[in-house]
């Protein structure tokens, strides 16, 4: 029996998108279905000609609303994938839906904010748009959810990302930062916009999270390494959407029907970093102090350099630490180099020379001694019982 011919409409530049393949690649491994698939050859969507394909079968992203015009005028089963929306008209009509559920995105990093006893809340969403639907889905429950806790929840649609605006997009992103009232925890629409925001905070000299707390949505892995501070993050049950989808079309292909279908699938959890770990600080000193060191540690800064940022002596910013924190300058700026360290440790493509450099140590004999100071056991023995655990 020939294999079916089956259509993959997603952009592929977007971690999003890619999860959501990578989970139709699972359930076709899992199942050895035989599946022909097709998609552009720089992996991303266009319409042009699909009207012409001879194909059994698509799975497309309706978050596009050209994709989903297309795909919905055509005769073949057509699996959608995209956001969820409060209001069941907004779906396509006689197509199933496996969307990602909007609802408990936001609430998960609401949730997570709140957990760090933040009590102002704040979302960085996306300009209007057909194409951002998504995030004005999830615009809306946040404000909702903000609304049932009495609380007044502030909302800033920033403007389209472009090299030409970036420049005024960033100051106007600052500006809106600086007139928040603060401590304050802000959701973004997506890691992008979080890493925008972050960004931002830097310039404006505004301390993450000790004045702003962010959470992202996406967990991209991209985003993360591009980001100086790490950023918490709502991982996406993106996988999962691919495998409903792809078991969806494979059971229409064999003649079932699932035209009234909808499936939501909620997130896979929330990936906490730096970024939205607030802790009530009374010291504006060590407030800069750490917004500094969680930039520069792993650059080789010194205790003297950070007592310059802050503004005050070494002996004065010490007796802060030591009040606020209970650790010394030395040993925050260590926690952090070691915290970094732990995190490259688990992605097997680093090497252990080049975790050392990339986390501050000046060399790869230093990080076993602080290793063995630290924890009891060497940067190996400590990979060999995370890949245990």
């Amino acid at each position: 029996m020939s294999p079916h011919r089956i259509a993959l409409l997603f952009n592929a530049n977007k971690v999003y998108d890619r999860q959501v393949i990578a989970g139709i690649g699972q359930y076709i491994t899992c199942t050895r279905v035989k599946w022909d698939l097709f998609m552009e050859e720089d992996f991303r969507s266009r319409t042009v000609g699909i009207r012409q394909w001879r194909g059994d079968g698509i799975i497309a992203d309706f978050d596009d609303p050209m994709v989903a015009e297309a795909a919905s005028a055509l005769s073949i089963p057509v699996v959608a994938v995209g956001g969820s929306y409060a209001d069941e008209s907004h779906y396509p009509a006689g197509i199933p839906y496996v969307a990602t559920d909007n609802q408990k995105l936001v609430q998960l990093a609401y949730d997570q904010l709140i957990e760090h006893g933040l009590q102002r809340f704040a979302f960085f969403g996306k300009p209007p748009s057909p194409d951002n639907r998504w995030a004005h889905e999830r615009e809306m429950w946040f404000r909702r959810l903000a609304a049932a806790d009495g609380l007044e929840g502030f909302v800033y649609h920033g403007s389209p990302t472009s090299a030409g605006g970036w420049g005024r997009a960033q100051e106007e992103v600052a500006e809106w930062v600086g007139s928040l009232p603060k401590p304050i925890g802000i959701i973004a629409a997506t890691d992008a916009r979080a890493r925008q925001l972050l960004q931002a905070c830097i310039v404006a000299d505004v301390p993450v999270p000790e004045q702003v707390a962010i959470v992202g949505i996406d967990n991209d892995p991209i985003v993360q390494m591009l980001s100086c501070i790490r950023l918490s993050s709502v991982i996406q049950g993106a996988e999962e959407m691919g495998r409903t989808a792809a078991q969806l079309l494979h059971q229409m292909l064999h003649g079932g029907d699932y035209s009234a279908t909808r499936v939501l699938v909620p997130p896979a959890g929330i990936n906490v970093q730096a970024s939205s770990q607030y802790q009530c600080i009374r010291s504006p000193h060590v407030m800069r102090a750490r917004h500094y060191i969680r930039q520069y540690a792993c650059m080789g800064i010194k205790t003297e350099q950070v007592a310059c940022y802050a503004g005050i002596s070494r002996t004065s910013l010490e007796e802060h630490f030591k009040r606020e924190l209970k650790k010394s300058v030395h040993q925050v700026i260590l926690d952090h180099k070691l915290e970094t360290a732990r995190h490259m440790l688990a992605n097997p493509l680093v090497s252990l020379s080049d975790v050392a450099v990339r986390s501050g140590f000046t060399s790869l004999q230093y990080m076993y001694a602080v290793f063995r100071r630290e924890f009891n056991c060497t940067p190996k023995q400590y990979l060999e019982q995370l890949r245990a655990s």
